[in-house]
């Protein structure tokens, strides 16, 4: 008899994770709240954090899924491309969400409560997003603000904001593109952050920062060079980019990029060194309209946006399933974000926090599931699991932002499709310094396809980015660096 699966949520995750289910046999339904599919990307208010004017800061290439390249669209997509794209890749699936359907409860028993009543399924995936709960920090005095208060998730209209005094805490992708956004329509901005973050273009040399940073490489760099090596490596890719801050006229940022963080924004530092936005520190206090920085100076605004970030709201989850995983607004006790030992039957897809694209690892993710609850490849051990778990735990209270190569590949290697750099020679280059692109996960391993090695050369040669198979002095430098590495480490 075959299993059948429900699906909360028919967003990126939630339908990607239906595919791979449906391809391996399973009865999936979809339940999904809203009245279209796409998730963030249907910009429907108080369901999504995208205007309408929005582009992704992640390429085509990465921002799609293994079966469906992003054919004839800009290089960094528009939210309607992304929403079309979505919709597309539905229909050829033939992915049919039962829509308004919002899911009230999940029980043990895996029982499904919306309004129209209860179902039982064999198996529950929760893929309802983890970016819609904006967090609005506690400010002394902020309840006084005579202006407008919001967040930059509710942000549709740059243009109403022309000639006012916008004040945008928070130094996150979001934070400085709404900046960029309200800049460019005539306001007078000032950013308030914590701490100044190296800031990455969207564009390198032409190339999409997320192909030159978001590496196989990188992740094979993390696990076997001191950290330092690394940092300085991700510092130099990134400060070759852009530039560093302060040469914008930004405050100089910890000369640790570990430490000050990275965000993305292609035109941000330029509008600083225009003058055109300013940085203040965080906010210490708020009184009417003025509103007071740790460096001890005051201004008055017009409004205030807050990109601070966004807490985990799983509300359907019945409290024992809650307790056994100790959600909170951060934390969700899980083997790799994905399962819990003492929840068998039960996923979880896309609940954890990153710098970089979602599409690529999501896909991953839900192979992985497929694979595993499918028994075609074998399950975590318990024990395992349980060790993951704690590893997990132990980490809770730290920063808990990964990138995305780093998880994409940790899936793509539970999954069995990471690809062997042995056994695709002409190809090594590509695999390491080239984009993470999906068409690499299809070259090897389950449901491999036999164009993938063409497909894949041609996402690494895209925007002239990797046009031969020859390593730069620097990357053969930093290879043999990783390779003199693993053959010192233990057992090699």
């Amino acid at each position: 008899m075959t299993d059948s699966v429900a699906v909360i949520g028919a967003g990126p995750g939630g339908l990607v994770t239906a595919r791979w289910l449906s391809a391996q046999g399973f009865e999936v339904t979809i339940f999904e709240s809203g009245t279209e599919l796409g998730g963030q990307w249907t910009g429907a208010p108080g369901r999504s954090g995208v205007w309408p004017d929005m582009h992704t800061n992640t390429s085509r290439i990465l921002t799609a899924f293994s079966d469906l390249p992003h054919d004839g669209t800009a290089t960094f997509p528009s939210n309607r491309d992304v929403h079309h794209y979505l919709r597309r890749y539905a229909e050829m699936f033939d992915l049919v969400p039962r829509y308004g359907a919002e899911v009230l409860r999940l029980s043990r028993g895996w029982i499904v409560e919306t309004s129209d009543g209860s179902e039982q399924f064999d198996r529950v995936v929760v893929a309802s997003g983890r970016f819609q709960s904006p967090v609005i920090p506690t400010v002394p005095g902020l309840d006084t603000f005579a202006g407008e208060v919001g967040s930059t998730f509710a942000f549709r209209d740059p243009d109403r904001y022309r000639g006012k005094r916008v004040l945008v805490a928070g130094c996150a992708v979001s934070a400085l593109e709404i900046a960029t956004a309200v800049s460019h329509a005539g306001a007078d901005v000032v950013v308030t952050q914590r701490r100044q973050r190296y800031v990455l273009p969207k564009f390198a040399a032409g190339v999409p920062s997320d192909h030159r940073i978001f590496t196989r490489y990188g992740v094979l760099a993390a696990e076997t060079l001191p950290a330092a090596e690394i940092d300085r490596q991700l510092k130099e890719i990134v400060v070759e980019a852009g530039g560093s801050p302060e040469q914008y006229g930004a405050p100089a940022p910890d000369p640790s990029l570990f430490a000050a963080g990275v965000t993305l924004s292609q035109d941000y530092l330029p509008l600083v060194g225009e003058g055109r936005i300013r940085v203040r520190p965080w906010m210490s206090s708020v009184a009417e309209r003025a509103v007071s920085f740790a460096d001890g100076a005051t201004e008055t605004f017009d409004a205030i946006l807050f990109g601070t970030g966004f807490r985990q709201h799983i509300p359907f989850l019945d409290e024992d399933i809650r307790a056994t995983v100790d959600l909170d607004d951060v934390h969700l006790d899980a083997d790799l974000h994905t399962f819990h030992p003492d929840l068998p039957g039960l996923a979880f897809v896309g609940m954890w926090d990153q710098s970089g694209g979602y599409f690529v690892p999501l896909e991953l993710q839900a192979r992985w599931i497929a694979y595993t609850w499918a028994g075609v490849i074998p399950s975590r051990a318990p024990d395992v699991q349980r060790a993951a778990v704690a590893t997990y735990r132990g980490r809770r209270g730290l920063p808990q932002k990964t990138r995305m190569n780093v998880i994409g590949l940790a899936f793509a290697r539970l999954a069995g499709v990471e690809p062997s750099l042995a056994r695709w020679p002409e190809l090594r280059r590509s695999l390491l310094f080239g984009p993470l692109a999906p068409s690499c996960f299809r070259l090897e391993g389950l449901d491999a396809l036999p164009d993938a090695p063409e497909r894949f050369a041609r996402d690494a040669a895209a925007f002239g980015a990797i046009t031969d198979e020859r390593l730069s002095e620097r990357e053969a430098r930093y290879w043999s660096l990783v390779r003199e590495a693993a053959t010192r480490a233990p057992g090699s």
